[in-house]
């Protein structure tokens, strides 16, 4: 149980996004218990390492192992763009819920437009990639079956994650909307520009 909460410790210390460099220190208590915290240890403490980490790296030796050779193998990436609301976040949220560390990356602009279209030959968000799957739009069962398939722990397996939307990338902004429109025919008359992700009928939510 020690091990495990400090597994959890580093998921969520370490989750991508991570604003600013965190210093963790790992350690071994007289019963032998691993523990990871960002408080110095006790002076009784034994096997003292101290983990400076910066950025959204993903540190991943502390993690279950069916979980750390999965993330090996077939890496888990989610692609999303500002513009894309309740799909984008309910893609998120599948993957928090069943504890799978991942990379987002907001698509706004030719160079990541590019990206997504190189990994699954359309510019629909969300696109989920798991290794060499990809699964275009959010589905909770197609999803689960590409993590199945490339052996992620089953939901309930490995604790929940928290990581957060990725921020709107800096210089990103929706144009106005037009004057006198009410709110929902604003939103639909609100241009997204050449390189905006596409969305199916059911994605605008």
């Amino acid at each position: 149980m020690r091990y495990a909460a400090a597994a959890v410790a580093l998921c969520l210390a370490l989750a991508p996004g991570a604003a600013s460099a965190q210093q963790l220190y790992r350690w071994t208590d007289a019963a032998g218990g691993v523990h990871v915290t960002d408080t110095p240890p006790p002076p009784s403490a034994r096997e003292v390492e101290k983990k400076t980490f910066r950025g959204s790296v993903v540190e991943t030796d502390q993690l279950p192992f069916a979980l750390r050779k999965a993330l090996k193998v077939a890496p888990v990436t989610l692609y999303t763009a500002p513009s894309c609301k309740a799909p984008c976040s309910q893609a998120r949220a599948a993957l928090n819920r069943r504890g799978i560390p991942f990379k987002e990356i907001v698509v706004w602009n030719p160079e990541t437009n590019a990206e997504l279209k190189r990994v699954s030959g359309a510019f629909d968000v969300p696109t989920l990639t798991v290794g060499g799957m990809v699964q275009k739009g959010f589905e909770q069962g197609a999803f689960d079956s590409a993590l199945d398939i490339a052996g992620y722990p089953k939901s309930g397996e490995v604790p929940a994650r928290t990581q957060a939307a990725a921020p709107a990338p800096q210089g990103y902004a929706r144009p106005p909307a037009a004057e006198g429109s009410s709110p929902p025919a604003a939103e639909a008359q609100k241009p997204l520009g050449p390189y905006a992700p596409h969305f199916s009928s059911e994605q605008k939510k």
